[in-house]
C-alpha cells in the first residue's frame, strides 16, 4: 500500500488534463517535486509551469523522471506511448488518477459529485460555497473555477470535494460521506456497453457512501429504487415534490433570484449571476450540501451571490445589448439542451447560432439522433469536424451523420478556418452588425481554441 505521505517525486503522463492538473497542483503544494508530459502545450500548461511544475511536450525517456515515486497516467495517453512503456517495463508504481484520488481522500470527509453531467459546475458551486463561508475544503475540479482561475482549492480542513467521474467506473474508488448524483442519461457507452450497465455502475458508487452518510440526487433519476442510502434528499428546479426546490423566481439582466424551499427551512430572495435554468438547478444541489453541513444562511447566499461560474460553463466572451457570445464544454445531447434553452430563455429575441463540435466517434454514432433533435432548437448550426480525443476513426461516422438527420436549410459543416471566413463574411454583409444575436460555441474537444478569434473577429 502506498502511502501518499511519503511521497516526494511524481511524475504525471497527460499532465495538462484538467483532472491530472488538479493533482499536480495538489502535490506541488505540499512540496512534491512534480513533472510531466503533454502532447500538447495550452494555457493551462503554461499556468502549471509559472507554478514551478517542469513539463515537456516531446515523448522522450530521456526527459522523465526517473527518481518518481508514482507516475499518474490517464488513460488517454495512447499504449504505444514510449515513455507510458518505460515505467510499465521498469516496474514503476502506475497509477490511475482515480487511484490517486482514492488514496488522497481515504481520510478525509469527502463530498463527491458524479452525474453524466452538471458535475463540475455543482462541485465548483460547493466548493465556493465551503471556501467563501470560512468552512473550508480541500477541492478538485474538473473545470478551472471563474473565482480562483484554478482547478485546486487548499484548506487546513480536512474536507474535500471531489467530482466523482464515471468515465472508466473511477468513481467506485471514492468514498462519499455526501453523494451527489445530478444526472443518468447514457453517456460512454464505448466503456459501458449498454445504458443499464452505465447505471449499474452509479448504483454501485450509491453503496461507497460511508455509514451514516447522505446522498443527495436530482428528483426522477433512473434507479433511484435501487438506492439503498438511508438518507437520501431529492432536489427540483421545477418539481415540487422535491426535498428541496425552489418558488418566485425572477429573471434580471441574466441573473436570476429565487427561494430555496425545504420542509424544514428556507432560504428567501437566492441571486445567482450565471444563466442556464439548469445552473439554478445545480446551486440547489450545492446549497442542500451547505444546509447538511450547517453553514448559515447569510453565507450561503453570499457566497452563491459572488460565484463567477466556471470557465467553458455558460461562460460569457461577450455580452452586449446586441450580441452575446457563449462558450461551454457541453458534449452531450442533454448538456447542450439545458445550453441552448438557458440561453434562448434568458435571449429570447436573438437570433441563435451554435457552432458545435461533437467529441468522440462512439459519442456521436450513439447519440447521433439526440444531438440532432436538440441542435434544431438553435436558428442556425455551424457543425465542425469530429474531435477524436483517445479513439480511431469509425467507418461512417462524421459530422454529416449528426447533419443528415437535421433540416438541411438550418445546418452546415465547415472546417476551423471555413467557419472564421463564414463568421467574417456575415459581418461584412450584415448591416446591423449582428445585432440581436446570440453565438454559442459548444464540445469538449479542442474548440476552445476558437474562441479568441471569433472574440477579436466580433470585436
Amino acid at each position: 500500500m502506498i502511502d501518499i505521505n511519503k511521497i516526494s517525486a511524481v511524475y504525471f503522463l497527460g499532465i495538462g488534463g484538467i483532472g491530472m492538473s488538479a493533482l499536480a497542483r495538489y502535490f506541488n503544494e505540499k512540496g512534491v517535486k512534480v513533472s510531466g508530459y503533454d502532447k500538447t502545450e495550452t494555457a493551462l500548461t503554461d499556468k502549471l509551469i509559472a507554478e514551478g511544475i517542469e513539463i515537456h511536450f516531446v515523448d522522450d525517456v530521456n526527459m522523465v523522471d526517473k527518481n518518481a515515486d508514482i507516475v499518474v497516467y490517464t488513460p488517454a495517453v495512447p499504449a504505444n506511448n514510449t515513455e507510458l512503456n518505460f515505467f510499465k517495463d521498469n516496474n514503476y508504481n502506475l497509477l490511475k488518477r482515480s487511484d490517486v484520488l482514492g488514496l488522497l481522500t481515504a481520510n478525509s470527509f469527502n463530498v463527491c459529485v458524479a452525474g453524466t453531467h452538471g458535475k463540475t459546475t455543482t462541485s465548483a458551486m460547493i466548493a465556493h460555497i465551503l471556501k467563501n463561508s470560512g468552512y473550508g475544503c480541500n477541492a478538485f475540479l474538473g473545470g478551472i473555477a471563474a473565482n480562483y482561475d484554478t482547478n485546486y482549492l487548499h484548506s487546513d480542513n480536512n474536507v474535500s470535494v471531489v467530482e466523482a467521474d464515471e468515465y472508466d467506473r473511477s468513481f467506485l474508488k471514492l468514498s462519499p460521506d455526501v453523494a451527489i448524483i445530478t444526472s443518468i442519461d447514457a453517456d460512454h457507452l464505448d466503456i459501458y456497453g449498454t445504458e443499464k450497465n452505465m447505471q449499474d455502475a452509479f448504483v454501485e458508487f450509491t453503496t461507497k457512501t460511508k455509514v451514516g452518510g447522505c446522498l443527495i440526487i436530482k428528483h426522477g433519476l433512473k434507479r433511484i429504487e435501487d438506492f439503498k442510502v438511508k438518507d437520501i434528499c431529492t432536489y427540483s428546479f421545477s418539481d415540487k415534490n422535491a426535498n428541496i426546490h425552489i418558488d418566485n423566481l425572477v429573471i434580471n439582466s441574466g441573473a436570476y433570484q429565487f427561494d430555496v424551499i425545504n420542509n424544514f427551512w428556507i432560504i428567501k430572495d437566492v441571486v445567482l449571476n450565471m444563466g442556464g435554468l439548469h445552473n439554478i438547478e445545480n446551486v440547489i444541489a450545492a446549497i442542500g450540501v451547505a444546509k447538511y453541513l450547517k453553514i448559515d444562511n447569510d453565507k450561503i447566499k453570499n457566497a452563491v451571490s459572488s460565484f463567477t461560474g466556471v470557465k467553458r460553463r455558460f461562460e460569457y466572451i461577450i455580452k452586449t445589448d446586441g450580441l452575446v457570445f457563449l462558450d461551454d464544454y457541453a458534449h452531450h445531447p442533454e448538456e447542450l439542451r439545458a445550453l441552448i434553452e438557458g440561453a434562448k430563455n434568458l435571449f429570447p429575441k436573438k437570433k441563435c447560432t451554435v457552432i458545435f463540435q461533437p467529441h468522440l466517434f462512439s459519442r456521436t454514432k450513439d447519440l447521433a439522433d439526440g444531438f440532432a433533435e436538440v441542435l434544431s432548437m438553435a436558428d442556425e448550426t455551424i457543425l465542425l469536424p469530429i474531435y477524436p480525443a483517445r479513439e480511431l476513426p469509425m467507418e461512417g461516422v462524421t459530422s454529416e451523420l449528426i447533419a443528415s438527420k437535421m433540416d438541411k436549410r438550418k445546418v452546415k459543416i465547415l472546417e476551423k478556418e471555413q467557419l472564421l471566413k463564414y463568421l467574417e463574411s456575415l459581418k461584412v454583409s450584415s448591416s446591423e452588425g449582428f445585432r440581436e444575436a446570440l453565438i454559442i460555441t459548444a464540445g469538449a474537444g479542442d474548440i476552445d481554441a476558437l474562441v479568441q478569434p471569433i472574440k477579436n473577429l466580433f470585436l
